[in-house]
């Protein structure tokens, strides 16, 4: 037997056991055929969201665990449609973010990451885009791996380490039924293949979607699915509405437009007949002041808020606050009225909401919904309240409770 039949033997091995005790995972990996790469241009493993790309003596240096490691990585770049969310951002920055969002969960799912693997308990839990404006350009941070799907930002770039080479896209299936193969036995190793073009990427993410929600059915079936990757495939696996369009749904079901068919007066005569019934929706908008939002930012929001009220008949009642409520607020507003930011905002303190909270709880009535605009860096309530609450967060933090909208 030769060390490449060790190697490829190896990878084979690794596979076969995320498929039999991580079902989600190795379902993933399946998807991708093992090639072996030229060393000239593949100095670890590498991605095009077709294949998994591999040098030989790179594989050669990892244990067994780190293998099963590096192979789930490259299937959850492509699971994740990696390929097809950069949108404007810089390549590099995203690749680096894209590590950090995916090691932390395969470290969490007890899998061993090799040495250089990109992982910080402050990324836990957040997504690339969330990630991204974080990393900074000149950061000595570099990706555990190749990712081929996109071209550099400089003209007509190929992949992160240069080299163009021939493509090795027929290689992969294009359906489900398709071949798995296996490494390629050719001295040199494959070269290089190209980016995706525009309609490769809209294609495979369709068909990795689809892979993804196969494979997570299998492995709810096998009962190996676990929470961080249970919560992953759920949010994914939604529709991703940008925070406009949730905040308008939200305000929209609130409404409170409907028609009656109560008696009417005896001098209007006996018939009963429907008529239309409408009642103000009431809305809190809270903004915090406490120095990490800019006026544009607030300013931005409140034309998003200005454009829907109006259809949703809501009265808006608009609070600032950074650790206690702004000393001339609240200031309201009705359906007709446009929305302000007042000429000066008290701010500055430090951040507690529970102000806001407790303002709503004195009132006659509780609010259909309560908005809160932050960086949910502050003092929580210790309890949720009755009503709907939508944090629409700027930055990483978390909330304990309520629907969180990240703005990043």
């Amino acid at each position: 037997m030769t060390e490449q039949d060790d190697i490829e033997n190896k990878l084979v091995a690794a596979r076969t056991w995320l498929i039999i005790d991580k079902p989600f995972l190795g379902a993933l990996v399946l998807r991708l055929p093992l090639v072996k790469a030229d060393p000239k241009w593949c100095h670890s493993t590498a991605t095009d969201a077709k294949s998994f790309f591999y040098n030989a003596e790179y594989i050669k240096s990892l244990s067994f665990e780190q293998t099963k490691f590096i192979l789930a990585h490259e299937a959850l770049h492509c699971a994740l449609s990696h390929f097809a969310r950069r949108e404007h951002r810089n390549k590099r920055r995203w690749d680096i973010a894209c590590d950090f969002a995916i090691n932390p969960l395969l470290a969490g799912d007890s899998l061993s990451p090799p040495q250089g693997a990109l992982i910080l308990d402050a990324y836990r839990g957040m997504t690339a885009e969330e990630i991204y404006p974080y990393i900074q350009e000149n950061a000595d941070d570099e990706p555990l791996d190749q990712h081929l799907y996109d071209q550099d930002d400089s003209q007509h770039g190929s992949g992160d380490k240069g080299g163009g080479g021939g493509g090795q896209g027929d290689q992969q299936d294009q359906d489900d039924g398709g071949s798995h193969g296996e490494a390629d036995n050719e001295a040199g190793g494959a070269p290089q293949p190209p980016p995706l073009s525009a309609t490769e990427r809209e294609s495979l993410a369709k068909q990795w979607q689809q892979r993804m929600a196969s494979a997570a059915q299998q492995a709810l079936q096998a009962g190996k699915l676990g929470g961080s990757m249970a919560r992953l495939v759920d949010h994914l696996l939604q529709p991703q509405l940008p925070w406009r369009m949730l905040l308008a749904r939200y305000m929209i079901q609130n409404a409170r437009n409907d028609y009656s068919f109560a008696h009417p007066s005896r001098r209007e005569g006996t018939a009963i007949l429907p008529g239309l019934r409408s009642q103000h929706i009431d809305l809190v908008v809270a903004l915090d002041t406490s120095g990490s939002i800019s006026d544009a930012e607030m300013q931005e929001f409140l034309s998003e808020v200005n454009a829907i009220k109006g259809q949703a008949g809501a009265r808006i009642t608009l609070h600032a606050c950074d650790e206690n409520l702004a000393a001339d607020g609240p200031w309201t507003f009705e359906p007709w009225q446009e929305i302000g930011l007042p000429k000066k905002l008290q701010g500055g303190g430090g951040t507690k909401f529970t102000p806001v909270f407790e303002w709503a709880g004195l009132q006659d009535r509780q609010p259909n919904l309560l908005v809160y605009f932050t960086d949910a860096k502050g003092e929580f309530p210790a309890r949720e309240p009755s009503y709907p609450v939508i944090w629409l967060v700027k930055g990483k933090e978390k909330v304990p409770w309520g629907q969180r909208i990240q703005l990043n």
